[in-house]
C-alpha cells in the first residue's frame, strides 16, 4: 500500500462534508445529499434563531427601561422553556399520528441512507426529520427546563449595557453581542432540536443522551464564571475553616487525621474488602467464594494485615512525636526540618541510581554497564542478574519503608501546621500525606525540590517562605486540577513531563513523514514547511495540550496537530477486560498472563520498568506474541494493570512493525557482547525504549518441515509394524484401566452379563460420547460421502472439522451411508436395534429393488480362557466382529509381536485386586484365547485404517489418517461403528507417527523398555493432535509440557510439524511513549466514531515502524481496536 492512499474514500468524503457543517452549527442539516423541499431549510433556520428572538424581546424591554435585568432574564427563559416543551410535544404528536405499517422503501445504503419523503411543511415526516425527539420523558422535561435557564442566563450575560461597561467600545459590543447569541443558538438547537455528532465522541452509543448537554455545559461555564468563582471560593474557605477550626481544633489532631487517612486511602481498599468478604462467607459457601475469584488478586491475609497496622501505628507515632516536640520553629539550616531535607535529597539520589541500574539503558540513552550482556537463556540471565536482584531488594525497602517515614518527618516538622485557620493546611497537606504513600517517588521528588528551594533561600523574610506554606507548594506540585496564578516549583513536574513527551511525539511524526519513504505523501513537504514556519504555534498547541492534560491529536496521524478533548488516562469507557476479539490464538495469552503478571510484579518492585505511573504503557515481545500492558492504578505496595494480547496471524503491516520491535530488542539484549561501555542507544527517539527482560513460563513454538521423514520409504515401511505395537499397548492399557472398577473375575463376568442385553448399542454410544468429551478423536471427523464430495480429495473438507458432536446436540447416532453401487456393511448392532417395520421400510425404498439381507449373524461363541483373570483384560465382544477374511487372520498371527505383547503384560501390577495368585502374569501370557482376542482387535483396526492391502502407505494417506479424514472403505465403515475403538485406533496412529519422527531424529528404539518410556511419555506429557481441536486449547490451559500437530502446506506441497514446549523463557519488555499512544488513540476515536472512516486500508492504519501505528490501533479496546485477549484488572503486590 503506497503512502498516497486516500485519507477518506469518496463516499466517506461526501459523508464528512455533510456531517461537519452539522457539527459546526449544532445540528441543522443544510446539506442532505438529495433534493429536499425549501421549507425544510426554512423551518430549521427559524428554529435555530428562536432563542435569539426571545432573547431579543427581553433585551429590548431592558434597553427601554421597562424591566430590570433579572426580570428580563426570567421572561426570556420562560418563553424559551415553553417553546422547547411545545416542540417536544409536537414530536410526540407526530409519532402517534404516524401509521404503524409503512411502505417499505428500497434504498441505496451507500448514497441515500438519510433520504426522507416529505408531504407538507408541518407534516409528520417533516416534524420527525427536523425534531427527532428524546428517548426518555424525563429528558424531555429536563432538557426543556435547561434550555430556558440557558436562554435566560444568556440574555442577562449579553445585555448591551453590561458589555459596553466592560469594554467601552461600541464595535466590540456589537461583535460580542452577535457572536454570543450565535453561540447560544447553537447550544439551544443541539439541546432541544437535533443533537449534532460531536468530534469529542467517546463511545459509539449515547444511551442516556449526554451528548446534547455538552455545548450547553460549555456555555454555562463561560456565562456563570463570575458567580461560580464567588461560590467556589466561599465554599472552600467555609469548608476549610470549619474542618480546621471546628471539627479538628488541635494541631496534633490535624496531623493524626492527615497521616492516618492518607495511609488508608492509598491502600487497595477493593481488594481488602474482597478478602474480608471472602473470609466471612468461606465457611458458608466456599465454592461460591472460589467462583468469585477474578483475575490475579492480592493475597491479603493476617501477615499483610499485621504489616499495614504496624506501618500505620509507626507513622502516627512518628508524626505526633515530631510535631509535638520539634515542629514549632521556622525553617533554617540548623533546624530538624533541614536535617530531614538532607535525608530526602540523599534518598532521592540513591533511589534514582538504584532504579536506573535495573534497566538496560540509563535514562533511555546510554547502555547500562551493570546490566547483563548478551541475554539469551534464563539460566545465564538469572546468574548474571543476581547482584541486580539484591540491589532491587534494597530499593524496594527504601521505597516502601524508609522514604515514606522520612517524608512524614519532613511534613510533621513544618511550622505551617501550627496555623489551623489556613486553607492550605486542610488541602495541601491532606493531599501530600496521601501522596507520601500512594505515589512515593513523585512525592519524594516534589519535597526535595521544595526543600532545596528552602535551603537556597532560607531567609524567613523573603516572600517564598513567608507567603506560601509547604502544603500549598506541594499541592501545586501534585494536583493537576488546581491552577496556579504564579508559576510554582511543583506544577512544572507533571506538566513539563507531559510537554516533553508530547513534543517528542510531535517531532517524531514531523520527521518520519519525510524520512520514512512509505510515509512520504505529496503533501508532506508542504506540511513540514508549515510546521517549521509556525513552530511557535506548534509549541503553543503542545503546551496547551499539556496544561489541560489532553492528548495531542495528529489528524489522520499526519503532522497536522490539534488539542484533543480531555480523556481518562485509560482512554476508553467501560471496565478493563470487558471486550476482546476472541479467536483460537486467545488461549496462548490466557496461559501466559498469570506468569507474566508475576514476573512484572518483581520487575516493577525492583524498578526495572522505570517510573511506572497510572497511564504508563509497556510492550512485551516473545516470538510471535505481543503483549500490551497498561498501568491502571497504583498505590502503597500494589499496582493494577491490564494486559492485552495482539493477533498472531501477522498481516504485512503488523509484520513490518513487529520486525522493528524485534530489531530494537535484539540490539538491546542480544547483540551487546562487543559494545563499548556507555554506548548510546541506537534507537533513541523511538517511542519504544527497552527496559528489561523477565522470565516467564510459557510455550515456545517450533515449526519444522518434515520432508525426508514423512516421505521416506523406510520410515513408512516401519510405520505399520510400530502401529501394531502401539495399538497392542493401547488396548492392554484400556482394558487394564477398565478392570480397576472390578475386584475379581466373577464381578467382571457379572458386569459384562448385565451390560450385554438389548441396549448394547446405546451403551456403546453413551460410552463414546463420554470419551469424546475427553478426547478430540470423533467418528464425525471422518468424511461422509455426499453428492458434492470428491472421493479423490487430498485434504479433508473443513466442514468435517467444524461439525458438532451428535451427542452434544442431543441427536440420535448418525447412520453412515455407503457410496451408491457398493454393498452396505451396516453395523449388526444397528440392525438389531431397528424394529421389524423399520427394516421393511428400509428394504422397500422407492425406485430400488428389495435386496436379500441374508441370514442374521450368528452370536459369537463364548471365549474359554485358560486363566480366570483373563476376563479382566478381555476386549469387548463387538470389537471382534470385523468382516476380515480368515487368511488375513492367519497373516496377522504371524505379524503379531508376541514378545512385545508379553512384555506389555509383564508391566501390569494389578494392585487393585485384593486376592491374586503369584503366577497371575505368567498365566495371562500363556492364555492363547486372550492372545487371539488381541490379534482380532489389532487386525480390525488395521483393516479400518489401512484396508486389506499390505502395501506401504503413502505420505498422503498418512496425513489423512492423522487428521481423521480417511477416505471411505468397508473396513472404515465398520470401525466408525465402534466409536471407542475408532478413537483408540486414531490415537494409537498419532502416537505411532510421533514415534516415527522421534526415531528419525533421535535414533532407533533399542529395547522394549525404551519404547514403553516413549509411549508413557506421550500419554502423560504430550498432547498429539490437531491445532483446531478443542482438546488442544484445553491442553494449553492445563499446561501440558509438550504439544504436537501435523500440518500441510498445499501451495508448497510440504508437510510441517509444530511443537509447543512449555518452559521458562525470557520475555523482552519495553516502555512506550504514553502520549504517543494517547494521541493515536484520540485520532482513532475521532476517525472511526466521527468521520466513520472504517476502511481497512485507510492511511492511519498502515504500518509505521517509528510510531508502531498498526500495533497501537490493534491495542485499542473494541470495537475500535481488535486485541485477541484482554485481561481484567490484575492487582500486583509490590512488597
Amino acid at each position: 500500500m503506497g503512502p498516497d492512499v486516500p485519507l477518506l474514500n469518496d463516499y466517506k468524503q461526501e459523508f464528512f462534508l455533510k456531517r461537519f457543517p452539522q457539527t459546526l452549527l449544532g445540528g441543522p442539516r443544510f446539506k442532505l445529499g438529495y433534493c429536499a423541499p425549501p421549507y425544510i431549510y426554512v423551518n430549521q433556520i427559524i428554529l435555530f434563531l428562536t432563542p435569539w428572538l426571545w432573547g431579543g424581546v427581553g433585551t429590548l424591554l431592558y434597553q427601554l427601561g421597562v424591566m430590570k435585568d433579572s426580570c428580563t432574564a426570567a421572561l426570556s427563559g420562560g418563553l424559551m422553556f415553553v417553546t422547547a416543551l411545545a416542540l417536544q410535544m409536537t414530536n410526540l404528536y407526530a409519532k402517534q399520528k404516524t401509521v404503524t405499517v409503512e411502505r417499505m422503501q428500497i434504498q441505496n445504503t451507500l448514497t441515500d441512507e438519510d433520504e426522507f419523503e416529505f408531504s407538507s411543511c408541518v407534516g409528520s415526516e417533516t416534524v420527525k426529520f427536523i425534531i427527532p425527539g428524546k428517548k426518555y420523558i424525563i429528558n424531555t422535561v429536563f432538557h426543556s427546563l435547561l434550555a430556558g435557564v440557558l436562554c435566560g442566563l444568556g440574555t442577562w450575560y449579553l445585555l448591551p449595557n453590561r458589555i459596553t461597561l466592560l469594554y467601552n467600545n461600541i464595535g466590540g459590543t456589537v461583535v460580542i453581542f452577535v457572536f454570543g447569541w450565535v453561540t447560544i443558538c447553537i447550544g439551544e438547537y443541539s439541546l432541544i432540536i437535533n443533537t449534532a455528532t460531536e468530534t469529542a465522541t467517546f463511545q459509539a452509543l449515547d444511551t442516556y443522551e449526554i451528548t446534547a448537554l455538552m455545548r450547553p455545559f460549555y456555555i454555562f461555564v463561560f456565562i456563570a464564571v463570575d458567580l461560580a468563582h464567588r461560590l467556589l471560593v466561599m465554599f472552600l474557605i467555609s469548608a476549610g475553616t470549619a474542618i480546621a477550626s471546628y471539627f479538628i481544633p488541635s494541631p496534633l489532631g490535624v496531623i493524626l487525621f492527615m497521616t492516618g487517612f492518607g495511609f488508608i486511602l492509598s491502600l487497595n481498599l477493593s481488594e481488602i474488602g474482597f478478602a474480608l468478604k471472602h473470609t466471612m462467607i468461606s465457611h458458608l459457601a466456599s465454592s461460591k467464594a472460589k467462583n468469585a475469584h477474578r483475575g490475579l488478586r492480592i493475597q491479603f491475609g493476617w501477615r499483610e494485615f499485621i504489616f499495614y497496622v504496624a506501618v500505620l501505628a509507626f507513622a502516627l507515632t512518628e508524626a505526633s512525636l515530631l510535631h509535638q516536640f520539634a515542629g514549632s520553629s521556622s525553617f533554617s539550616q540548623a533546624r530538624p526540618q533541614a536535617i530531614a531535607s538532607y535525608i530526602l535529597i540523599l534518598l532521592l539520589v540513591i533511589m534514582w541510581i538504584l532504579r536506573e541500574i535495573q534497566r538496560v539503558y540509563l535514562f533511555g540513552v546510554f547502555r547500562n554497564p551493570f546490566y547483563p550482556k548478551d541475554v539469551r537463556t534464563v539460566a545465564v540471565f538469572m546468574e548474571k542478574q543476581r547482584r541486580l536482584m539484591k540491589v532491587g531488594v534494597v530499593r524496594r525497602i527504601l521505597l516502601t519503608l524508609v522514604s515514606p517515614f522520612a517524608m512524614i518527618a519532613f511534613l510533621s516538622l513544618d511550622h505551617s501546621l501550627q496555623n489551623l485557620h489556613s486553607v492550605s493546611v486542610s488541602i495541601g497537606f491532606t493531599r501530600m500525606f496521601r501522596m507520601v504513600w500512594q505515589n512515593t517517588e513523585n512525592a519524594l521528588l516534589d519535597m526535595v525540590v521544595v526543600s532545596a528551594a528552602q535551603m537556597l533561600v532560607f531567609n524567613p523574610d523573603l516572600w517564598w517562605n513567608r507567603s506560601l506554606d509547604t502544603g500549598i507548594k506541594l499541592l501545586l506540585a501534585t494536583n493537576r486540577a488546581l491552577p496556579a496564578r504564579v508559576p510554582q516549583v511543583g506544577l512544572l513536574r507533571d506538566r513539563l513531563l507531559q510537554f516533553l513527551s508530547k513534543l517528542h511525539f510531535a517531532i517524531a511524526i514531523l520527521l518520519t513523514s519525510w524520512t520514512e519513504k512509505k510515509q512520504r505523501r505529496r503533501s508532506s513537504a508542504a506540511l513540514i514547511a508549515l510546521n517549521v514556519a509556525f513552530f511557535p504555534v506548534l509549541l503553543a498547541l503542545v503546551a496547551v495540550s499539556a496544561l489541560l492534560s489532553s492528548p495531542l491529536l495528529p489528524l489522520f496521524t499526519l503532522p497536522v496537530f490539534l488539542v484533543g478533548f480531555p480523556r481518562p488516562l485509560r482512554s476508553w469507557p467501560g471496565p478493563a477486560g470487558g471486550t476482546a476479539c476472541v479467536c483460537s490464538d486467545t488461549v496462548y495469552y490466557r496461559q501466559l498472563v498469570p506468569g507474566l503478571a508475576a514476573a512484572l510484579q518483581s520487575a516493577l518492585a525492583a524498578g526495572g520498568l522505570g517510573l511506572s505511573l497510572p497511564g504508563s504503557h509497556y510492550l512485551c515481545r516473545f516470538q510471535d506474541r505481543l503483549m500490551w500492558i497498561l498501568v491502571l492504578e497504583k498505590g502503597f505496595t500494589y499496582c493494577g494493570v491490564n494486559i492485552k494480547g495482539l493477533e498472531l496471524q501477522e498481516t504485512s503491516c503488523h509484520a513490518a512493525e513487529a520486525h522493528r520491535v524485534d530489531e530494537i530488542f535484539e540490539m538491546a539484549f542480544e547483540h551487546q557482547e562487543h559494545t563499548r561501555i556507555l554506548s548510546p542507544n541506537p534507537h533513541f527517539g523511538h517511542i519504544l525504549t527497552p527496559c528489561t527482560v523477565v522470565p516467564v513460563r510459557l510455550y515456545s513454538d517450533a515449526r519444522n518441515v518434515l520432508s525426508g521423514i514423512i516421505d521416506s520409504h523406510e520410515n513408512l515401511k516401519h510405520l505399520k509394524d510400530d502401529f501394531v505395537k502401539v495399538l497392542v499397548w493401547m488396548l492392554v492399557q484400556y482394558c487394564y484401566k477398565k478392570s480397576k472398577t472390578w475386584e475379581s473375575p466373577g464381578s467382571a463376568n457379572k458386569n459384562k452379563q448385565e451390560s450385554l442385553p438389548e441396549n448394547q448399542h446405546s451403551g456403546a454410544v453413551k460410552g463414546s460420547r463420554a470419551l469424546r468429551e475427553e478426547d478430540s478423536f470423533s467418528v464425525d471427523t471422518v468424511e461422509d460421502w455426499t453428492d458434492e464430495s470428491d472421493i479423490f480429495d487430498f485434504e479433508p473438507s473443513s466442514r468435517t472439522r467444524d461439525r458438532k458432536d451428535p451427542g452434544q446436540l442431543g441427536l440420535t447416532p448418525k447412520v453412515h451411508l455407503s457410496i451408491p453401487g457398493s454393498i452396505e456393511t451396516q453395523s449388526q448392532d444397528f440392525l438389531q436395534e431397528m424394529s421389524p417395520e423399520d427394516k421393511l421400510n428400509r428394504a422397500m425404498v422407492l425406485g430400488l429393488p428389495a435386496m436379500d439381507k441374508g441370514k442374521q449373524p450368528e452370536v459369537l461363541p463364548r471365549v474359554e480362557f485358560s486363566c480366570s483373570y483373563s476376563e479382566l483384560l478381555s476386549i469387548p465382544e463387538e470389537w471382534r466382529t470385523a468382516p476380515v477374511p480368515s487368511s488375513k487372520v492367519s497373516e496377522m498371527r504371524q505379524r503379531f509381536p508376541e514378545e512385545w505383547y508379553h512384555f506389555v503384560l509383564s508391566q501390569l501390577d494389578f494392585f487393585h485386586l485384593k486376592e491374586k495368585p503369584s503366577s497371575l502374569l505368567t498365566d495371562l501370557m500363556k492364555d492363547q484365547a486372550l492372545k487371539e482376542l488381541y490379534i482380532h482387535g489389532v487386525l480390525s483396526c488395521c483393516f479400518g485404517l489401512f484396508g486389506l492391502d499390505n502395501a506401504v502407505p503413502a505420505p498422503r494417506h498418512v496425513f489423512r489418517a492423522y487428521t481423521g479424514g480417511i477416505p471411505w472403505s468397508a473396513g472404515l465403515d465398520w470401525l466408525t461403528g465402534k466409536p471407542e475403538l475408532f478413537q483408540l485406533a486414531l490415537k494409537a496412529f498419532r502416537y505411532t507417527f510421533k514415534l516415527m519422527l522421534d526415531k528419525a531424529s533421535l535414533g532407533p528404539v533399542e529395547n522394549f523398555r525404551e519404547l514403553v518410556n516413549y509411549l508413557e511419555g506421550y500419554e502423560s506429557d504430550w498432547y498429539i493432535g490437531l491445532v483446531s481441536d478443542l482438546e488442544w486449547q484445553q491442553a494449553v490451559l492445563q499446561e501440558k509440557p509438550y504439544l504436537f500437530s501435523l500440518g500441510h502446506d498445499p501451495s508448497m506441497g510440504i508437510y510441517t510439524g509444530r511443537v509447543l514446549t512449555l518452559q521458562e523463557l525470557l520475555v523482552q519488555v519495553g516502555k512506550l511513549n504514553a502520549e504517543a499512544v494517547r494521541g493515536q488513540w484520540a485520532n482513532l476515536s475521532w476517525e472511526l466514531l466521527y468521520a466513520t472512516n472504517d476502511d481497512e486500508e485507510r492511511y492511519s492504519i498502515q504500518a509505521h515502524p517509528a510510531l508502531l501505528r498498526n500495533l497501537t490501533v490493534q491495542a485499542a479496546d473494541p470495537p475500535l481496536g481488535y486485541p485477541v485477549y484482554s485481561s481484567q484488572l490484575l492487582q500486583l503486590p509490590l512488597f
